[in-house]
């Protein structure tokens, strides 16, 4: 018989993340959808997306309405769809946890293939030379990595394969540069919430930074680092001592700006 897993959101959590002081307007259920999808447990994020489109995207209890309820279904989808750039596609991130999200997504708040496209990838893949898309690409990972850019792109392509680099110009390009859903500064957020799970620091820390060239606050940033390492430890992860051999959390400190 399988093992039933302990939930993780609960009322007090949502109010916690809610409502966090800081925390950018409109980003509480993405980041944290996003951070579900990451620690592998879709599972829980029904319980992120009924709030939201119940009660609303700000930290007031607000009914929203059909068209805010579609935004809310589409930003979720769509920092899903991004956090894939440093998750992956499998069962440990997009695609349970997109399926997961539409059993509990009312019809008419699902954008069906071949209707309109939000993000409109649908054209830039066919419709649209990919050069301008690559340029996009190069130019948004210039902006998130800033005078070091030319150098952590270089090492990619210098990694025994320059392969690594060419995926994430395609990366970059055809998915975390499209801000037709979220913006910059939002797209870095779901960076931070995809990359602290999986203790990778010099990775955060360069996307820490990034989220400040796209727009944020120091303690916009600060704040999303903080609810992401709250869902993390309300679903066990914790300081794993030096000496451990395994365990479910951080070998290090989670870099901070």
């Amino acid at each position: 018989m399988a093992t039933s897993l302990a939930p993780i959101v609960t009322p007090a959590l949502i109010s916690t993340i809610r409502r966090y002081p800081n925390l950018p307007r409109h980003t509480w259920y993405f980041v944290a959808a996003t951070t579900l999808s990451i620690i592998n447990r879709p599972d829980e994020i029904p319980k992120i997306y009924k709030h939201a489109i119940d009660f609303g995207q700000e930290q007031a209890d607000a009914t929203p309405n059909v068209e805010e309820q579609l935004a809310i279904s589409r930003r979720i989808r769509e920092a899903i769809i991004k956090s894939a750039a440093v998750g992956g596609l499998p069962k440990r991130q997009a695609i349970n946890a997109l399926l997961a999200l539409k059993v509990v997504t009312p019809a008419h708040l699902i954008d069906e293939p071949m209707g309109f496209s939000p993000t409109l990838r649908p054209v830039e893949i066919y419709d649209t030379p990919s050069s301008q898309i690559l340029r996009r690409g190069q130019a948004f990972f210039d902006m998130v990595y800033g005078k070091i850019s030319k150098r952590i792109m270089g090492q990619m392509d210098r990694s025994g394969t320059e392969d690594l680099g060419l995926m994430a110009r395609l990366m970059y390009g055809y998915v975390l540069s499209n801000t037709n859903v979220l913006s910059p500064a939002e797209t870095s957020f779901v960076l931070i919430a995809g990359l602290i799970p999986q203790d990778v620091n010099p990775q955060l820390k360069g996307h820490l930074k990034g989220a400040l060239n796209g727009g944020a606050t120091v303690a916009e940033v600060k704040a999303v680092r903080d609810i992401v390492i709250k869902i993390c430890e309300a679903s066990g992860m914790k300081r794993i001592s030096d000496d451990s051999p395994g365990g479910w959390g951080w070998r290090n400190e989670v870099v901070n700006l």
